[in-house]
């Protein structure tokens, strides 16, 4: 097992999926347009949801860039990290709206494990990580997210503790 290079994925899914909730807690509803458009499928449902925002990318973006930068992996690696979980994310919201669930709604599992495989799966391709290595990264982000969400809830972050 690569313990460094596990530890640097995590710290980058970390960094890409904080940075929106911290965008949000600190300022609120500026530049939250929705991703979509506020676009309606023919199922009457959104594509992703209002919680799905420019703001959101953006930050996980360039939070991720820099981060990657302070774990010693290039910026580039950290630009396609964050982007590859904010398509998970898309991703899960999609299946989530198609579901009939709520934006912000739990479905656990949906919410945690798209999000961190694609970035995992790429780190695994560049950085050399063995598939126990990935489901390692998964595992622990999974865990990590549940236990991070709650904290963020009772600090008041969060506005729901998932």
């Amino acid at each position: 097992m690569n313990l460094i290079a596990i530890g640097q994925v995590l710290f980058l899914l970390g960094v890409a999926n904080g940075a929106p909730v911290l965008a949000k807690w600190l300022i609120g509803g500026r530049f939250d347009w929705p991703i979509d458009g506020s676009a309606r499928l023919s199922d009457g449902r959104a594509l992703f949801g209002s919680s799905k925002t420019y703001r959101g990318v953006a930050t996980s973006l360039l939070a991720t860039m820099a981060a990657a930068e302070l774990a010693r992996l290039s910026w580039v690696f950290g630009a396609i990290v964050a982007a590859l979980s904010m398509a998970g994310d898309l991703l899960s919201s999609f299946a989530k709206r198609r579901c009939g669930a709520a934006p912000s709604d739990q479905m656990l599992g949906v919410d945690q494990i798209p999000e961190a495989i694609l970035p995992a799966l790429f780190a695994a391709w560049a950085m050399g990580l063995s598939i126990l290595d990935v489901l390692v990264v998964v595992v622990l982000f999974f865990i990590a997210e549940l236990v991070g969400s709650r904290l963020l809830f009772a600090l008041k972050i969060k506005d729901r503790p998932y």
